[in-house]
Parts: structure tokens; sequence; C-alpha cells
């Protein structure tokens, strides 16, 4: 009969049992199970984790690195980058960049100037006697904004860095490691760049774009800083010049719409003055313009670092019909070409706009390609193909009212297949009838001739003129000629010229001057109507 065991007995044997029972399993199994996690390769985990700091780090520096700040009279956006040279870029779009050797560190000081702020800019203009504290102001406003983004680039890289690591390694405490890291990394970056700081770079900056030539221009760095007070008064007497240039131009008469009248805004060799545009919006509102023709040389050299430049047009207020010149590039011309109130006119293409047809093509020069051809001959024959596109559009029924070319001499071989051919280049305006009645009509400078009006002593003035054309006939009945002092002057001139065959040897009408930004009565807004076709 078998023997029941005790159950108090039966509990103090199970640890026993269980040890017995270990104790059977085959040895080779533990090994096994030990072995079958492989080891993490600490080389490779290392460079996973330097991946993970600068890439948050950088990406942190991208995304919400960047702090928007005044400096002086400027609106600038400042943001450290990763550089293999450091330094210091300047960023003056659309004119270029200048490059400082400020320091050595693999992190680079980015400023981009965005624009001027029309507020402390004419605080300027209003008290000059600023102008001797600038120096000093701008010293503060980099020093301060200089410690912001110090600030915002450390809170930048280190929650760029953990949030890199929370998404790679999906731990908090290797995610703070890799803030930890990144946070070290950029300051011994800044301990780089304060122990090799260079305040002489200033002194010897490198230009590019636009800027190349801005040594040429205005003299060296080096000068500038060692004569400062000559060019604090000669940027008080230029910042003052340009304001009273704009009141200038907002002063001028305000004709009176005429629905008998078709009315052009004829400009041209604008070179990259950012003045022009105001005055263009201007002189569209106050003549209410339905048509603004550009007959080139919009641009300096025709790069696409420019095109910016041209944003404006976009928003004159009419539509804008444009030939190249011989500064203007086919970047310049594919750019122009994608704004839906742009007409770019090139090998005779003819449009209507503001019920008036026009034909056109772009300067076969361009004068930054040196191995294009060059000279009359060149003009001449771009002026044929004009020609026979004239002719080709008459025999369609579809005549050309107004031809537009940038060169003089390119328009002469228009001469009895349009009534009025319209052009630049020379910088100086001028109206002669050719040979077999065709008018030709040569604009100034609209831009003052650009940057090379600071270069002599008595500046360009600013040129425009404004177009009355018989909405019946599409003929020239009359035109106004605007001319603006240039920088340094603020005189003002609008001078109306008749279209009168029937009284041969007719002279213009008396010309409005201003020595002021004022002017009294205008002349009368209604162009008398005279017979279709040109005359001397």
């Amino acid at each position: 009969m078998a023997r029941r065991v005790p159950a108090a007995v039966l509990h103090a044997l199970a640890p026993l049992r269980r040890a017995t029972h270990r104790d059977r399993t085959p040895a080779r199994e533990t090994p096994l199970l030990e072995t079958s996690a492989p080891r993490p390769n600490p080389w490779l985990q290392s460079l996973t984790l330097a991946a993970v700091v600068l890439l948050g780090a950088w990406l942190g520096l991208l995304v919400v690195g960047n702090v928007r700040a005044p400096v002086g009279p400027m609106n600038t956006t400042m943001a450290l980058r990763p550089s293999l040279t450091g330094g210091t870029k300047i960023n003056v779009s659309p004119l270029g960049a200048l490059e400082l050797d400020t320091h050595k560190a693999p992190v680079r000081l980015d400023v981009n100037v965005d624009q001027l702020d029309e507020t402390r800019a004419q605080a300027l203009v209003d008290h000059p006697e600023r102008l001797s504290d600038l120096q000093d102001e701008v010293a503060r406003d980099v020093a301060d904004d200089t410690l912001n983004l110090a600030v915002r680039s450390c809170v930048a890289v280190v929650s760029g860095a953990t949030a890199l690591g929370l998404v790679v390694y999906r731990r908090p405490r290797r995610a703070l490691a890799s803030g930890g890291l990144a946070l070290a990394l950029l300051v011994a970056c800044g301990t780089s760049a304060f122990a090799t700081w260079n305040p002489k770079a200033v002194l010897e900056p490198r230009f590019s774009g636009l800027l190349s030539s801005a040594p040429s221009l205005v003299g060296s760095a080096r000068s500038i800083v060692t004569e400062f007070d000559v060019y604090q008064k000669e940027l008080a007497r230029l910042v003052t010049n340009v304001t009273k240039l704009y009141d200038v131009t907002s002063t001028l008469p305000a004709y009176q719409p005429d629905p008998s009248t078709i009315r052009v805004l004829h400009v041209s060799d604008i070179h990259l003055n950012p003045a022009s545009w105001k005055i263009v919006a201007s002189l569209v509102e106050q003549y209410d313009i339905d048509v603004i023709v550009d007959s080139g040389d919009t641009m300096d050299h025709g790069t696409a670092a420019e095109n910016g430049f041209l944003d404006p047009v976009a928003g004159l207020g009419a539509p804008y019909v444009w030939v190249r010149g011989n500064h203007d590039s086919s970047t310049t011309q594919k750019y122009l070409g994608k704004m839906k109130n742009v007409r770019v006119l090139d090998d005779g293409r003819a449009v209507t706009v503001a019920g008036l047809r026009f034909s056109g093509i772009g300067d076969p020069q361009y004068t930054p390609d040196r191995t294009a051809e060059r000279g009359d001959r060149a003009e001449e024959l771009a002026g044929a193909r004009l020609a026979s596109s004239l002719r080709d559009q008459r025999n369609a029924g579809t005549p050309v009212d107004v031809a537009i070319v940038h060169e003089p001499s390119a328009a002469r071989e228009t001469d009895g297949e349009v009534p009025l051919v319209l052009s630049g280049h020379l910088h100086h305006e001028g109206t002669e009838v050719m040979k077999y009645g065709t008018r030709l009509r040569i604009e100034g400078s609209t831009g003052g001739s650009g940057l090379r009006a600071v270069e002599g002593k008595y500046p360009d003035p600013i040129e425009a003129s404004v177009l009355y054309f018989d909405r019946d006939s599409r003929r020239l009945q009359a035109w106004d000629e605007i001319k603006l002092g240039g920088l340094g002057r603020t005189t003002a001139e609008v001078a109306r010229h008749l279209v009168d065959e029937n009284k041969p040897g007719a002279t213009p009408s008396p010309t409005l001057s201003s020595t002021t930004p004022s002017f009294g009565s205008p002349t009368p807004s209604n162009p008398t109507r005279r017979s279709p076709s040109p005359s001397p």
C-alpha cells in the first residue's frame, strides 16, 4: 500500500527538484542562447552618433537658427552655417556678395541684407547730424544681434540633434546625449572663432557678382575706413538727394485722363537703378498710363543674380512691353517672359496691347560676351530683319503702329515701314523724322545711367516720355518729355511737343520747369488731333 507523502515535505523538496531539472538540461543550450545576439560594433556606434549630432545640428540651424535683426537703417537676416573655411559672408541681393576672413572655424556667419527700412532711413535724412553716430549704432546693433544669434543657435543645435536622436535611437537618454554633444561642438566652434577673430578683415573684402566693381566705383575699403569723415558727408548728401528726387517725382503735374488718347510711357536704359521703379510707378499713376514700353538695357550685366531686380515690374500697374538691350541677356529675357503683365518682343514678334500694335527685336549684341559680333553691321542686319517682319505684317492686314529696338542704327532700317520707331542706348533723348517718313524717338536713361550716375561731377538726368496716340487712327499726336535732375540736383522739366504737319515749322510748347519740387498749371491734357501721317 502506497504511502502518501506529506505536503510539507513536497514543498521543501521543490527547490531541489528544480535545480536537478536545470542540471539535466544539455550543457550546450545555455551557450547557444547567450551568443545568439551579436555584440554592436563600437566604431559603427560612434559614426552613427557623429552623423546624428552633425546632421541634427545643421537641420536645427537651418530651420530655427535665423535671426532677423535691424542693423542701422537696414533689416538683415543673420545665421550660422557649417563651413570648412569660416569667415563672414554678406549677401546684398541682387548686387552680389562680399566675403570677409573674420575668423577660422568650421562655422560661417551669413548676413543677408533684406531691405532698407524707410522710417529709419528717413530719420537720417531729416536729421543728418545722426550720421556721426551711425558707426557706433551699427557696432552696437551687430554686437546685440550676434549675442542673440549665439543664444538662438545653441537652442537650434540642441533641439535639432535631440529630435533626430529620438527618431534614430528612440531612447531619451541617447537623444539627450546627442543634443549635449551638439551644444559642445557649437561651443568649441565659437571658442575657435573668438580665438582667431580678425577685426582688420573688413579692410580686405572679396567681392562677387555686381559688387566686384564696387572698389573701382567707391574706392577701396581701406580708404573708406581711413577717410570715414569724408564718406560720412558724401553719404549724407547722397541720401538727401535721392529723397529730393523722389519728392520731385511725386509733384510732377498730373494730367487728366483723356478718353480720346492712348497713353504710352517710354522708358529705357534703367541700368539696374532701383530708384527707377518708384519713378515709373509714379508716372503710371499720375498720367494714367495704358502701356509701358522699355527699349532695353534694363540690366547692367544680365546675370541671373540680377533677376530679382526685375520683380517690381509685376506691380507697376500697366502692361510692360520690352526688348532686349546690349546689357540684357537671354537669361534676363526668359525671366521677364514669365511675368504675366510683360510682353517680350524679339525677332519681329508683334503683339497688340491697349489698342496699339507693337513689334520689336532684341539687340543682337551682348556687351559682356566678348566673342559676339560687334559694330553697326550687326545692328543694321537686325533692323533689316525687323523691317522685313513689318512688311509681312502690313501685307497680312495687321500693320504695326510702333516698332521698338534698342540701338538707333537698327531703328533707321525700318524707315518707311512703320509710322513710329522707339529706341534708347544713347542716354540722351532725341527725335527726328527720317527720309521716308518714319519718326524716330530716342529715349534718354530712365535710370540716370545706373551706377555710372555717381562717377561724374554732374550725374546724368533721369528721362522718360509720355506718348499720346489717337485711339481711332493709332497715330502719335503729342509727347511729353520728362526730365528729372540726377543725383545732386532737384530740378524737373516737362516739355509738351505736338505733331502738326499742317503748320510747317511749328515749335514745341513752352517748357515747364522748376528748381524746386513744385509746378504751376500744366499744359492742356487733350492734344490737338492731327492728320495721321507724321512730319518733321
